[in-house]
């Protein structure tokens, strides 16, 4: 790049060969193209570590931008797309999924959803399933999925409490399939000084338990899963069922809920879909990684900009500086949430 490395010749105090230089800067855009898997996003964070400590004004003058190579090829019908993320992908199988689907609700009063209105409960049930997938690193999964089927918690006192632990292990019991099921006990937590659920699940015979607090209950997240509750609770009755496609191509499943349409209609778009996933940049041939990344008309390119220079330090110090204990605490604090990052 020509500007040499480390402090400048002011900061130093003297002028040397190696004292960075921004004016000797020999290019605009200095780009980091590393794989779009989990490795490659470590990479790219340890280069940007280097430019934020040793060339900020890189950073600060906006030179430094990241390519966005593509993890996915897909192909549905005659569609062909490179999708960036698991994201991307997610968004496309709902789209090919929702594509001349109709959901029949059954019953006397049979209606037929389909088209924008199918696409809103569609929104609604991913996002809810989302939150599930997320908070189900340390919370457990049934029990949220009971809450958008329609349990409703209240932990603002202990008698609710206990009721809301009778109701929530009276559903987990009807719905247990096989195995010992869940106990749900109301405790009172002397930490925070409220009642919260304990659920205990008997694993390879070890006992795994999960909290749900009321801090929870109050949030977002619970928010999201009763409005879904509220939404699909009594949509479809006997004899529904949900169809995809046209004339001869068309093809039908009995259900009995919105949730199981869903996943016959994610699960046909599954079977319509071809996937290449890039592990990484050489699994590609060149005409590809010309046209998803290398090509100047259509790649993308995120510059790095730093908002927040105090807060940048300081998380930059925590992740990658030489103190252990910042990084452990970080760690210890967050792990959970990263238990379902892809490997």
């Amino acid at each position: 790049m020509g500007t040499g490395i480390g402090k400048t010749a002011a900061d130093s105090g003297k002028s040397g060969a190696d004292d960075f230089n921004i004016d000797k800067l020999r290019y605009h855009r200095i780009i980091i193209m590393t794989d779009a898997d989990v490795d490659g996003a470590h990479i790219r964070t340890l280069l940007l570590t280097f430019f934020y400590r040793q060339m900020p004004e890189l950073v600060e003058r906006g030179h430094i931008y990241i390519a966005q190579p593509p993890l996915y090829k897909v192909k549905a019908g005659k569609e062909e797309l490179y999708l960036k993320d698991n994201a991307a992908l997610e968004a496309f199988l709902l789209r090919v999924a929702l594509k001349d689907a109709v959901v029949h609700t059954g019953g006397d009063a049979a209606q037929q959803i389909s088209g924008d209105t199918l696409a809103e409960l569609a929104r609604k049930h991913q996002l809810a399933e989302a939150v599930i997938e997320r908070l189900s690193a340390f919370m457990d999964a049934e029990a949220l999925r009971a809450i958008a089927a329609g349990v409703a918690l209240n932990l603002d006192s202990t008698e609710a409490a206990a009721a809301s632990a009778l109701a929530l292990q009276q559903y987990l019991h009807e719905q247990q399939s096989g195995g010992s099921a869940p106990e749900v006990a109301s405790e009172f937590d002397a930490r925070t000084d409220k009642p919260v659920l304990r659920i205990s699940r008997r694993h390879h015979g070890n006992i795994k338990s999960s909290v749900l607090t009321q801090d929870f209950v109050h949030g977002a997240d619970y928010a999201a899963l009763a409005e879904a509750a509220q939404t699909f609770k009594g949509l479809l009755t006997e004899g529904a069922k949900v169809s995809r496609g046209e004339g001869e191509r068309q093809r039908e499943e009995r259900v009995s809920d919105f949730r199981q349409a869903m996943q016959w209609l994610l699960a046909e778009a599954e079977r319509t879909t071809a996937r290449q996933r890039y592990k990484g940049l050489g699994e590609m041939n060149p005409e590809q990684l010309w046209e998803t990344t290398m090509d100047p008309t259509v790649r993308r390119l995120l510059r790095v900009q730093i908002e927040d220079a105090i807060e940048a330090d300081r998380v930059f110090t925590t992740l990658m500086g030489d103190e252990v204990e910042p990084r452990r605490a970080f760690i210890e604090t967050n792990a959970l949430r990263a238990a379902n990052i892809d490997a």
